[in-house]
């Protein structure tokens, strides 16, 4: 095989490797329920999962919109290390009845601050944690989030169309999530931050997949024509 033809198939092999093993890990790495579903009615911990994108920046601060149409009775937050938390309440707009009794002042956002030193780095996970309820008798709940890096950057977590970009993440209530939502098991929820560190969790992103077989396949083209090359080279 001439050095040409070897560095073509190690071009197309390594090429194939980069988007079966990178797609993946791209498609999954969005601020999301570690469980995404509850009982309506219930007291609920939900565990938002808030992962570093960016190479060169830090998350200094996560805020987390919550509904005002079916809002909370009840919220409380689980302390994070080197964060401060703050439940803000704003009197609503219009009464909501929950069960007997009427809403008129809920939490509708928390906010996480990191102090000093306490940022998610590049290559981080960190795990917010929410009491809520009663968990509203309804469909889905949409929980929009932002994200603040160190350098300025704000990225939004609001989107509710099937393919946005950044997707807001959803409680299911009586609404069944999407087959290809990877949100873990609730006995799972507290072992999310080892199980995301231990293996990486499989991933239903039909594009991902599609990405990840389809760089495999460039590269055995790669390899094959090498293989070819170098027959055609011998005779």
């Amino acid at each position: 095989m001439n050095k040409r033809t070897t560095i073509s198939a190690s071009v197309a092999l390594g090429a194939g490797l980069i988007l079966a093993i990178g797609a993946p890990l791209a498609a999954s790495a969005h601020v999301s329920l570690a469980e995404n579903t509850a009982a309506a009615g219930s007291y609920s911990v939900i565990t938002f999962k808030v992962p570093n994108e960016s190479e060169t920046a830090g998350t200094n601060k996560v805020v987390l919109n919550l509904p005002t149409d079916t809002p909370f009775a009840s919220v409380s937050y689980v302390p994070v290390a080197g964060w401060t938390a703050e439940l803000n309440e704003e009197t609503l707009e219009t009464p909501v009845k929950v069960g007997e009794s009427e809403i008129t002042d809920a939490v509708t956002s928390v906010t996480w601050t990191a102090d000093a030193g306490s940022e998610i780095t590049p290559g981080q996970l960190q795990l917010f944690s929410l009491s809520v309820g009663p968990v509203p008798d309804t469909g889905s709940i949409v929980l929009p989030a932002e994200q603040f890096y160190d350098d300025g950057e704000i990225v939004e977590w609001a989107g509710t169309e099937a393919d946005a970009e950044y997707p807001a993440p959803v409680l299911y209530v009586n609404d069944a999530p999407p087959a290809d939502h990877h949100g873990g098991a609730a006995a799972e929820t507290e072992d999310a931050g080892h199980a995301e560190a231990a293996a990486p969790a499989a991933s239903g992103d039909v594009l991902a997949r599609v990405l990840g077989i389809g760089g495999l396949i460039v590269g055995a083209i790669g390899i094959v024509l090498a293989v070819t090359a170098r027959r055609s080279a011998a005779e």
